[in-house]
C-alpha cells in the first residue's frame, strides 16, 4: 500500500517548511549529507534549472528546492543544509533534523563521500533512527576509484538494511538508478529494515521501558525509540520541537516523568552529567559506523591520500600558506585586469552605438529634449556604463574564483586564516565570507549564513564591506593605473596589480582589526569552534564552472546592479540639469561638501560622486567625470591618459588619488548590500551600524593620511 498525503504529512510540509507543491500527489524527497560530499551536485544534476532558493521560515539559513519528473510522477527535492550530525549544535543541524522528523518526507536520500565513508556513516545512522524511508547515495565513486578505494555496495546495503546506490554525480553516473530506488522506497515497494545502534544493555533496557508509553501518546507520528532516547538524553530543544509538532507537552506527562525517575540508579551513576550520556550515545554511533565501514571499505594502503597530504603540507603550511594565498589572489586580479580591458572597450562601443540609434529614434518620433536626455543620457547611459564596466571583470573573476572553489582550495584559505580570525574574536568561516565579498558584498553577506553563532555572524556581516567588491575594482584599478603605474611602461599592469593587491591586503587587515574591536565592545563573546573539513582535491569541471559562475553569479549580480542603477541614472541626470543661479544642483551640493572633503584629502565633487554612487559603486567614476566637465550627462573618456589630465587639471595630486582609493576601500556599502543586510539581520539597526562602521573608518583613515602628509610637507 502506498503512502497517503495524510500519512506523509503534506500539511506539515506546507505549513512548517513552506515546501512548494503543485499537486497533493507530488512526492517530497529530503536530501541530506555532510558538507563536501557532492550533495549540491546531486541536487543540481537531478533538478537541472527547475529549482529556486529562499530562507527557512524564521531562519537566515537558505534552502533550495527543485523538481524533477520520473515515470509519471513529479518529485520535489529539498536540499537540506550540509551537516555532520543531527544533535542540534547549530541552526543547520536543527533544520535538517526537524525537516526529516516533522516534515515527514516520502523518503530521505543521504549523500555520502565514497572517500570518507566511515565518517559519513555517523549521519546515516542518526537519520535511520528517525525514519526507515532512507536511501544511501555513495557519491564520488570516481574519486574513490582514483585513490584505489573499493566499496562493497551490496554488503553495505545488507548491513545498513536500506537501499544503497553508488554515483559519480559530476559525471551523471548512477543517477537513473538513484531515481528508480527513490521511487521504490517512497512508494513502499522496497521494505527497509534499518540497522539499530546498540547503546549497551543499561540504556537499551531503559529505552524499552519508555517505548510502549511513548507509542500510546504519539503512535507512529515520530519514531518511538528515537523519542525515548532523546527524552533520556534530556535534549530540551528537541523536546520543545516534538511538543510543538504533536501539540502537547511531553515533559508534563506524569507517567513519562515517573519512567524517567525510575531510570536505574547505575545509569545515573555511570553518566553523572548529561554530557557524559551524550558522549556515550555519540561513541556508540561512531563505533557502529566504524564497524560497518571496516566490513565494506577496502583501502589500498595507509598512504592512499599521500599526494593530497603533500600538497596540503605546502598550501597550508605556516611558512608558505599565506604567501601562496596572496600570490594566487594577485594572479586572479592580474588576469582580471589584463583580460577585462579589451572586452570592456568592445562592449562599451557596442552599447554606445545603441545609444546613438536610440537618440536617432527619439528625434524621428519628435520626442521632447527633456525626455530624450533623461531616458537616453540619464538612464540608458548609466546602465551602459555599469554593464560595460562590470560584466567583463565579473565574467573573468567569478569563473577563476569558482575554479579555486571547485579545486577544493577555498577551505584551505579558511584554514590558513582561521588563526587570525580567532585572534580577532571572530569565526574562522569568516575567511570564506570575506572571499565571497570580492565578487559582491551582497553575496558575501548572504554567505555569512554558514556561520552558526549569531554574534560572529554579525561581525562577519558588518566587516564584509572592507574588502572591495567588483564595483569598486574599477576605481582602484583606474587610479592605480594612472597615478601609480602610469610611468612604469611595460610593467604598468603588474605595478597596478600590486597596488590593488596592497589595497586589498589593507582591507583584510582592517577587517581583522574592526572584528577585534567589535568582539570587545558591542559584540562581546568568546570565539566558537567549528569543524573544518579539507575536501580532496578534484579535477575541475570547466563547463560546469562557466555555467555556474556566469548564470548563478555574474548575471545575477549584474541584474541586481542594473535594477538599482536605472533610477540612479535618472536622479544623477536631474541633479546635473537642475540649475540654481547658473550652477547645477550637483555643483551646489559639491561646494557645500568641499570644506569637509578637503580635510580628507579629496574634494566636494569626489565626495558627492561617492554619495550618488550609493546605488552602485560602478557609477562613481563617470559621475566624477561628468561633474568636472560640467556636462549634463555621464561621460566616458577615450583613454586613461585623458582621465588623468582631467583630474590633474581639477587639482588632483598623488595624495588625492591615494585618499580616493582609501575612501573607495572604506566607505558605506552600496544600496543592494544594505538591503541585503536588513533582510539577513531582520533589523535596520544592524544595517545602519554596517553603514557607519566602514564610513567612520574611511573618514579617520583619510584624515590621518592627509594631515600626516601635510604635516611633513610631502604633498
Amino acid at each position: 500500500m502506498g503512502l497517503t498525503n495524510q500519512s506523509t504529512g503534506i500539511g506539515a510540509l506546507k505549513e512548517m517548511f513552506e515546501v512548494e507543491l503543485e499537486s497533493p500527489d507530488d512526492i517530497v524527497i529530503a536530501l541530506a549529507g555532510n558538507p563536501n560530499t557532492g550533495k549540491s551536485t546531486v541536487f543540481n544534476s537531478l533538478t537541472g534549472l527547475n529549482q529556486h532558493t529562499g530562507n527557512w521560515p524564521g531562519k537566515t539559513v537558505s534552502n533550495a528546492q527543485g523538481k524533477y519528473t520520473h515515470g509519471d510522477k513529479q518529485y520535489v527535492l529539498v536540499d537540506l543544509p550540509g551537516t555532520y550530525s543531527l544533535l542540534a549544535n547549530s541552526v543547520e543541524e536543527q533544520i535538517a533534523r526537524d525537516f526529516i522528523c516533522f516534515g515527514n518526507p516520502h523518503a530521505t536520500v543521504v549523500v555520502t563521500d565514497a572517500t570518507s565513508l566511515e565518517r559519513n556513516l555517523n549521519l546515516v545512522l542518526q537519520i535511520m533512527e528517525i525514519t526507515d524511508r532512507v536511501v544511501v547515495c555513495v557519491n564520488l565513486l570516481d574519486e574513490a576509484k582514483r585513490k584505489n578505494i573499493d566499496i562493497d555496495l551490496y554488503n553495505l546495503e545488507k548491513l545498513l538494511g536500506v537501499p544503497v546506490v553508488g554515483t559519480a554525480a559530476r559525471n551523471g553516473e548512477g543517477l537513473e538508478e538513484l531515481k528508480d530506488t527513490i521511487e521504490k522506497v517512497a512508494s513502499g515497494e522496497i521494505q527497509t529494515n534499518p540497522i539499530k545502534v546498540d547503546y549497551g544493555k543499561v540504556l537499551e533496557d531503559t529505552i524499552k521501558q519508555m517505548e510502549p508509553h511513548i507509542n500510546n501518546l504519539i503512535r507512529d507520528r515520530v519514531n518511538n525509540r528515537w523519542v525515548s532516547l532523546r527524552l533520556i538524553d534530556g535534549d530540551d530543544e528537541l523536546i520543545k520541537s516534538i511538543d510543538n509538532y504533536i501539540g502537547f507537552d511531553l515533559s508534563r506527562d506524569e507517567l513519562i516523568n515517573n519512567k524517567l525517575e525510575d531510570v536505574p540508579l547505575h545509569i545515573k551513576n555511570k553518566y553523572a552529567e548529561s554530557k557524559d550520556l551524550r558522549d556515550h550515545i555519540v561513541y556508540s554511533i561512531v563505533k557502529t559506523g566504524e564497524k560497518v565501514s571496516k566490513e565494506v571499505v577496502t583501502l589500498p594502503d595507509e598512504n592512499h591520500n599521500k599526494l593530497d597530504h603533500k600538497i596540503d603540507s605546502i598550501l597550508t603550511s605556516r611558512l608558505f600558506g599565506i604567501p601562496i594565498m596572496i600570490g594566487l589572489l594577485g594572479l586572479v586580479f592580474w588576469i582580471t585586469i589584463e583580460g577585462a580591458n579589451i572586452p570592456s572597450d568592445i562592449l562599451a562601443k557596442g552599447l554606445f552605438w545603441i545609444e546613438a540609434k536610440l537618440s536617432s529614434f527619439f528625434r524621428l518620433v519628435g520626442a521632447p529634449n527633456w525626455l530624450h536626455d533623461s531616458l537616453v543620457l540619464g538612464v540608458y547611459r548609466t546602465l551602459a556604463w555599469v554593464i560595460s564596466v562590470m560584466l567583463p571583470p565579473m565574467a573573468i573573476f567569478f569563473p577563476l574564483f569558482t575554479l579555486l572553489e571547485d579545486l577544493g582550495y577555498l577551505p584551505r584559505v579558511a584554514f590558513n586564516l582561521d588563526y587570525f580570525f580567532k585572534k580577532a574574536g571572530a569565526h574562522g568561516k569568516q575567511a570564506l565570507t570575506m572571499c565571497m565579498g570580492f565578487g559582491c558584498n551582497a553575496a558575501g553577506i548572504i554567505s555569512c549564513r554558514i556561520i552558526d553563532s549569531p554574534r560572529e555572524r554579525l561581525i562577519a556581516i558588518i566587516t564584509n564591506n572592507f574588502v572591495p567588491c567588483n564595483g569598486r575594482f574599477p576605481i582602484l584599478i583606474s587610479l592605480a593605473s594612472i597615478f601609480i603605474a602610469s610611468s612604469t611602461g611595460i610593467l604598468s599592469s603588474l605595478i597596478a596589480t600590486l597596488s590593488v593587491l596592497v589595497a586589498i591586503l589593507l582591507g583584510v587587515a582592517i577587517t581583522l582589526f574592526i572584528s577585534k574591536l567589535l568582539s570587545k565592545t558591542i559584540l562581546k563573546g568568546l570565539p566558537s569552534s567549528f569543524t573544518l573539513e579539507l575536501p580532496p582535491y578534484r579535477k575541475p569541471k570547466v563547463g560546469r564552472i562557466i555555467v555556474h559562475s556566469i548564470f548563478d553569479r555574474t548575471l545575477f549580480v549584474l541584474g541586481r546592479a542594473v535594477v538599482v542603477a536605472a533610477p540612479a541614472g535618472l536622479l544623477i541626470w536631474a541633479m546635473a540639469n537642475i540649475m540654481i543661479n547658473d550652477a547645477s544642483l550637483l555643483t551646489h551640493c559639491a561646494q557645500f561638501l568641499d570644506p569637509f572633503a578637503q580635510l580628507l584629502g579629496i574634494d566636494g565633487y569626489i565626495l558627492m560622486a561617492f554619495i550618488l554612487g550609493l546605488p552602485a559603486n560602478e557609477i562613481v567614476i563617470p559621475i566624477l567625470i561628468m561633474s568636472y566637465m560640467s556636462k549634463g550627462s555621464m561621460l566616458e573618456l577615450d583613454s586613461l591618459a585623458e582621465m588623468k589630465k582631467l583630474f590633474v587639471d581639477n587639482g588632483w595630486t598623488w595624495l588625492t588619488a591615494t585618499c580616493t582609493m582609501l575612501f573607495a576601500l572604506n566607505h558605506w556599502p552600496c544600496g543592494t548590500t544594505l538591503l541585503t543586510i536588513r533582510k539577513e539581520t531582520q533589523s535596520w539597526k544592524w544595517a545602519w551600524i554596517s553603514f557607519l562602521v566602514p564610513t567612520i573608518t574611511g573618514i579617520l583613515l583619510c584624515f590621518t593620511v592627509t594631515q600626516g602628509a601635510r604635516l611633513f610637507g610631502i604633498v
